[in-house]
């Protein structure tokens, strides 16, 4: 395979109502079947009118990029000082929804096409129509990555080719069948044309050669397809705020039981970790000698059917109120604990006749 990157110059600036497929062509009358266009978001935006009006500077700037950023934001992932990561309505998780103040007017604002996907079928559509050219089309926008310095091109749509190229299933030379392997190919294509493209070069589209050969008939699923469901994604939230939500849910735990017996290890993970910060005298003792806990269940009202595990937990002698309130508050501390190792657990009366014992089923 032997690919070439070509700039496509000439094309000026983009202002609202602009045909990006008249200018394109009239800029690369040299383009083929089979070609990569990769085209900057920025222009798809301004040919779409995807700009907002805000003041030129000050305070009244900032408080308007506010505004615009909070209608562009789904969800805020990550928040740290100025900065903020965002998933878009689109589902993209980038810094500031994408909107951009760079090339354009100081008292303008852009943001990114309303379907990138629907921007990149339209102008291989009108390509194709009208300048008789069959290619793929790829819409790209800048990116940070997580764990790493440094920017670059990502697609946000694309049409004529499939966004990934899976393969898994296939046999590698050594037998072994890749099992995960699923390579975003849209996206290395749109940092391929990023690399002739640049921020200040107003190179705002570029075609790759050489890698598709001939473009399927279809536009494909689009780049949507690159969009991680949320339920799958092990990075949904920044630091401080995983750690936050973690903070909540600690607040409202709920009692239940869990599914399958506590791991004894586990459990004396969670009792060490509050080990330092219980208040002296107090102690948590998981019962793990069946004839024991039976033993032992047989005096705690209400004990479930269902529990596997039983913890005790002892406040201090002698105990006062203010000590119970503690001893309280401990064991949601050891509750806390639990749940962070996967373990649920119930917190039911106290035996007969104690006041200073809890019982946590497991």
């Amino acid at each position: 395979m032997r690919l070439e990157i070509l700039p496509v110059l000439g094309i000026g600036d983009v202002t609202e109502g602009d045909d990006l497929a008249a200018l394109i062509a009239a800029a690369a009358p040299w383009l083929r079947d089979g070609d990569v266009l990769v085209v900057t978001s920025k222009i798809v935006s301004k040919a779409e009118g995807r700009l907002v009006d805000v003041p030129a500077d000050g305070p009244e700037r900032l408080a308007a990029r506010d505004e615009v950023l909070a209608a562009e934001t789904a969800r805020v992932v990550a928040t740290r000082g100025a900065t903020r990561i965002v998933q878009t309505h689109h589902g993209f998780v980038m810094a500031s929804a994408g909107i951009d103040a760079s090339n354009v007017d100081p008292t303008r604002l852009v943001l990114l096409p309303k379907d990138p996907d629907a921007s990149a079928r339209a102008l291989r559509a009108a390509l194709h129509e009208r300048h008789g050219v069959d290619m793929a089309v790829i819409i790209s926008d800048t990116m940070g990555r997580p764990w790493r310095n440094g920017l670059t091109d990502v697609a946000l749509g694309v049409a004529g080719m499939a966004a990934v190229r899976d393969h898994r299933g296939e046999v590698d030379p050594y037998g072994n069948e890749l099992q995960l392997t699923q390579m975003a190919v849209v996206d290395e294509l749109a940092g391929a044309g990023e690399l002739i493209k640049g921020k200040r070069d107003q190179v705002p589209v570029a075609v790759v050669r050489g890698y598709l050969g001939v473009a399927p008939p279809d536009d494909g699923a689009g780049a949507a397809a690159l969009i991680r469901e949320s339920a799958l994604d092990l990075f949904s939230l920044g630091t401080a705020e995983a750690r936050a939500a973690g903070l909540r849910a600690a607040a409202t735990l709920p009692d239940r039981l869990g599914a399958v017996e506590a791991d004894p290890a586990a459990v004396r993970r969670a009792i060490d970790a509050v080990a330092g910060v219980v208040a002296p005298g107090t102690a948590f003792t998981h019962v793990t000698d069946a004839e024991v806990r039976a033993g032992m269940t047989a005096t705690v009202p209400d004990w479930p059917a269902s529990a596997t595990g039983l913890i005790l937990g002892a406040a201090p002698t002698p105990v006062d109120r203010p000590d119970l309130v503690r001893f309280g508050a401990d064991l949601q501390r050891l509750r806390t604990a639990l749940a962070a190792e996967g373990v649920s657990s119930t917190l039911l009366p106290p035996p007969a006749g104690t006041t200073a014992v809890a019982s946590l089923a497991l």
